[in-house]
C-alpha cells in the first residue's frame, strides 16, 4: 500500500515571541516494510538555521532556529510512503513466551535504537506503577506466548477505557489516564509500555498515522485524519518489535504508517521547543492520510 501524508502545523501567537527553537520529528525514519519514496518539509517563515539529525531513538529531527520576531509559523510535511506487509503471519507465528522474552531483554547487550535495552526500563513520561503492573499481571503470566499476552493487554484496553479526547492532555501521567480510565491514543499507548516494563517486557512508543477507512458508501473525510500512536513490544530476537494498537484492538499491519520510536511521547513528539516571550499561543494541525496504490 501506497499513501501520500500531508501534516500541517499553525501556531499563531497573541505578540510576537523572539529567539525561537523548535525540534520537528516530523520526517519518518526507517523502519522495517516502509519505504519512504519522497519527503518535503515546508517551514514559513524561513528558519535562520535548520540542522537535522538522527536519534538518540529512531528518531529523525529537524533543529530549527528563528532568530527573527515571530508571530505566526506554519509547517508542512509531505510524503510519500510505501508500507508492505509484515514478513511473518503474526497470527500463525511461533512466539517465545513472557518469560523468555523477559530473560531475553534482561541479557541483551545492544544499546542500540532498535535494541531491546533502551526501552525495558522506566522513562520521563512512562514510569512504573505498582497498580498498572498489578492490573496487567493476569494477561502477562510467564508461560503465555507473548503473542497472546500482548493481544490480552491489548484487548483490556480497548474493552475497559473509553476515547475521550477532552478528558486528558499531551502532559497526563498514565496513572492519572490509567484510573479514570478515559483518554486517547496517547495515554491508551503509555499505559500498555508501563504495563509490560513492570513485568520486564520492552515495550516502545510508537508515533505516526493511521490510514482512515470509511463506512460503506460513504466518502473519506478529508482532514479528519490525526497523528496516532501506539505500543510495540519487543517480542524475541525472531520477531522484533510488533505493533499492538489498543486505541483500535488490532495488530499494527498496513494501515499503519510509522513516523518514530521512543520510550514515551517525549522522545517522539512531532513538534517541541522554546521561545523568549509570554504570549499566548493557539495551535491547529490537519492531517491528511489518502491511499494512492
Amino acid at each position: 500500500m501506497i499513501y501520500e501524508v500531508r501534516h500541517v502545523t499553525t501556531v499563531n501567537y497573541a505578540s510576537p515571541v523572539q529567539l525561537a527553537r523548535f525540534n520537528l520529528r516530523l520526517t519518518p525514519a526507517p523502519w522495517p516494510g516502509q519505504v519512504l519514496h519522497e519527503h518535503a518539509l515546508m517551514i514559513d517563515p524561513m528558519p535562520s538555521a535548520m540542522e537535522e539529525d538522527e536519534g538518540p531513538f529512531v528518531v529523525h529531527r529537524a533543529r530549527i532556529a528563528m532568530r527573527e520576531p515571530l508571530g505566526h509559523i506554519e509547517i508542512e510535511s509531505h510524503f510519500r510512503m510505501e508500507v508492505s506487509e509484515p514478513s511473518f503471519d503474526l497470527d500463525m507465528a511461533v512466539a517465545p513466551t513472557v518469560a523468555q522474552v523477559r530473560e531475553a531483554a534482561a541479557a541483551h547487550r545492544d544499546l542500540c535504537a532498535m535494541g531491546p535495552a533502551s526501552y525495558l526500563y522506566p522513562s520521563p513520561m512512562a514510569p512504573l506503577s505498582p497498580a498498572i503492573t498489578q492490573w496487567a499481571a493476569p494477561m502477562l503470566q510467564p508461560g503465555a506466548s507473548i503473542l497472546d499476552a500482548g493481544r490480552a493487554l491489548m484487548h483490556a484496553i480497548h474493552a475497559e477505557f473509553t476515547y475521550d479526547g477532552a478528558a486528558t492532555t499531551a502532559d497526563t501521567p498514565p496513572d492519572e489516564a490509567f484510573e479514570a480510565r478515559h483518554g486517547v491514543c496517547q495515554d491508551f499507548a503509555h499505559v500498555m509500555i508501563v504495563a509490560a516494563r513492570g513485568h520486564g517486557i520492552p515495550a516502545s512508543y510508537i508515533s505516526g498515522y493511521l490510514r482512515t477507512l470509511p463506512p460503506p458508501g460513504q466518502p473519506r473525510l478529508v482532514g479528519a485524519d490525526a497523528t496516532h500512536a501506539w505500543a510495540a513490544l519487543w517480542c524475541g530476537e525472531d520477531l522484533g518489535w510488533v505493533g499492538f494498537d489498543p486505541t483500535n484492538d488490532c495488530l499494527v499491519k498496513t494501515d499503519h504508517i510509522f513516523t518514530a520510536m521512543g520510550r514515551d511521547y517525549a522522545d517522539v513528539a512531532p513538534m517541541d521547543g522554546v521561545f523568549r516571550g509570554g504570549a499566548g499561543q493557539t495551535m491547529t494541525v490537519s492531517v491528511d492520510v489518502e491511499p494512492v496504490g
